[in-house]
């Protein structure tokens, strides 16, 4: 039975992306297609292919009333993305949601949504198969190399910094080596902010300039030596494969997972 997709944010460059996955594969359905731009056009105009018959909608209550959806993929922006959670839930959906800079607060209440309404919502940072293993690997290195930075770099449009990929990076590498190794020095910054944010204990810096997709490299130093883990995406087409994963997995899941990894059996 195919798996009919709704996806929000649709006009934007992720969600044409994630439409043209859906539309390429046997096993989805393409039921909806929301975004506030482009509205009237077909979508298969809107991803340079031949039309469709499906055209953007920026109403996605009237897109869900249909009944025909069994999963909503939102890629919007932290604003948009909680208003299109909610409805979702109400629906009995289940969610895959890209949507980056959501506060602590409200994946609080996803979870509690997801909960209370028995549906799946699988969040991730990162859906590059790549990206995912890049974590995996700097979560182990972690065990034997304490003292460690993260550079992330994005292109000139990418709202949030640091990215979630990053956050989520000093999260696993937290989780595995524990409190943060004392600092050798009295460090004097000359400019405030140049040695990066510090996420407790781990510096993250953040790049924002054309040209750039979606790069990381997890930078860790010992005795002698210096170990990098980098990931780049040289193009939105690397999230794609993680993307048709995620939507064919989150109707196995109950409640709130967060990352990719939770589905891949690292």
């Amino acid at each position: 039975m195919l798996i009919r997709v709704v996806v929000t944010g649709a006009g934007g460059r992720m969600g044409r992306e994630v439409c043209r996955g859906v539309l390429h594969d046997p096993e989805l359905e393409l039921a909806g297609a929301v975004d506030v731009r482009s509205v009237g056009a077909d979508i298969g105009d809107l991803i340079g292919e031949r039309p469709v018959g499906l055209r953007v909608t920026e109403d996605l209550r009237r897109c869900l009333e249909t009944g025909q959806a069994s999963v909503v993929v939102d890629f919007t922006n932290s604003q948009a993305c909680m208003g299109n959670a909610r409805l979702a839930v109400r629906f009995g959906l289940n969610l895959v949601i890209g949507t980056t800079g959501m506060s602590t607060r409200e994946i609080d209440e996803l979870h509690t949504l997801a909960e209370e309404q028995e549906v799946g919502i699988l969040l991730a940072p990162n859906f590059a198969l790549g990206a995912v293993l890049m974590m995996h690997f700097a979560q182990i290195a972690a065990r034997y190399f304490p003292q460690v930075e993260i550079i992330e770099m994005h292109h000139d449009q990418k709202l949030d910094a640091p990215s979630g990929t990053a956050l989520k990076t000093a999260e696993l590498i937290l989780s595995a080596r524990g409190e943060a190794p004392g600092a050798k020095v009295q460090e004097q910054e000359r400019l405030a902010g140049c040695r990066g944010g510090n996420y407790e204990g781990v510096r993250i810096h953040s790049l924002r300039l054309p040209g750039f997709v979606a790069h990381q490299k997890v930078v860790f130093g010992g005795n002698g030596q210096t170990l990098s883990i980098q990931h780049d995406s040289l193009s939105r087409e690397s999230f794609i494969p993680g993307v048709l994963l995620a939507i064919k997995e989150v109707g196995r899941l109950r409640g709130l997972v967060y990352g990719l990894e939770n589905i891949l059996n690292l």
